[in-house]
């Protein structure tokens, strides 16, 4: 059967016109990118409620903010780089310190934009944005996750970061998102694949051929960076025996680390992390960069084996 695709920014377009029509007060703010992530629908059906304010990043959060403190819902888009990077102390300072009820809608995010190079691949998002005080953060797999998440978010009160691919993505998930909970794609007793984002189907594909040889590994989606759910890692810990971490993010300050952070403390296991070492991105086609860079199945694979090896299920 073939792969299903679909684009998640196209969901979280959708997802606002749905929010647009039931909350009168819901307004989105764009810096000059509504194509790219997915908005102009929205300011086509409720203009008056759609505002692109230009190449104007830092200022278009701070103007958010104060939106938002005088009672609106309000969804911003832009580049990661430019949420993340350029508006940061925007985004402590207006949206964080305030407690605004600011939905911050990252896209394109991770090594996915390569054709437009180096300075646009925005690798420590996460791990930024992660570290302020109240932020909400979320990475979804895939569209129906997106969708959710989007919808979820808007019924959550105060500030929140959604990362999204800015390519279609394999379908994996049911649709489904809850806040602070982990999704298991797959039961499996052998050993854990943690993953996030875009590399969600990657860690199944790897799942599926270390299953071909008769080893059962669970998958678990951590759409929900903050708050994360600490039980079901250490769950995982505790009945697989080691962990392996998949991101298409820096390994200093992400996923992988969190995750370690967490077992080390709790429930000290083996854990391996797969994502961009300590280097900024490269021009090139975003899957080819995945590779590149040492996403890959077969790197996936690899790893898993290792830690498989380590703990005696393989020799």
């Amino acid at each position: 059967m073939a792969e299903r695709v679909a684009s998640l920014r196209d969901a979280y377009g959708a997802a606002l016109l749905e929010l647009g029509a039931r909350d009168p007060r819901l307004v989105v703010l764009d810096a000059d990118l509504s194509a790219a992530t997915g908005t102009r629908q929205f300011a086509e059906q409720y203009p008056e409620r759609a505002f692109d304010l230009g190449v104007t990043d830092a200022a278009t959060m701070a103007i958010a903010a104060g939106l938002s403190l005088d009672g609106r819902t309000t969804f911003v888009g832009t580049n990661a780089v430019f949420a993340a990077g350029e508006a940061y102390n925007f985004v402590r300072q207006s949206v964080c310190f305030n407690g605004a009820n600011v939905k911050i809608v990252g896209v394109p995010s991770g090594l996915l934009p390569g054709p437009d190079g180096a300075t646009v691949q925005m690798l420590e998002d996460v791990g930024l944005l992660r570290g302020l005080p109240g932020m909400t953060v979320v990475v979804p797999a895939d569209a129906p996750s997106a969708r959710a998440a989007t919808l979820a978010l808007a019924e959550r009160p105060g500030p929140a970061y959604l990362r999204l691919s800015s390519v279609p993505l394999p379908t994996v998930t049911d649709g489904s998102f809850v806040v602070g909970r982990a999704a298991e794609l797959r039961a499996g007793s052998d050993l854990t694949i943690v993953a996030v984002g875009a590399l969600v189907h990657r860690a199944l594909a790897a799942a599926d051929d270390l299953s071909r040889v008769g080893l059962s590994v669970r998958v678990l989606d951590f759409a929900s960076v903050k708050p994360f759910d600490e039980p079901a890692v250490l769950r995982a810990a505790r009945d697989t025996g080691a962990l392996l971490v998949l991101e298409e993010h820096t390994v200093l300050t992400g996923i992988g680390a969190l995750v370690a952070a967490t077992t080390a403390e709790n429930e000290p296991v083996p854990v391996r992390r797969v994502g961009v070492p300590d280097v900024f991105g490269e021009s090139g086609a975003g899957p080819e960069l995945w590779d590149h860079r040492g996403l890959s199945v077969e790197r996936i694979r690899d790893e898993a084996w290792e830690l498989l090896k380590s703990r005696g299920k393989v020799s």
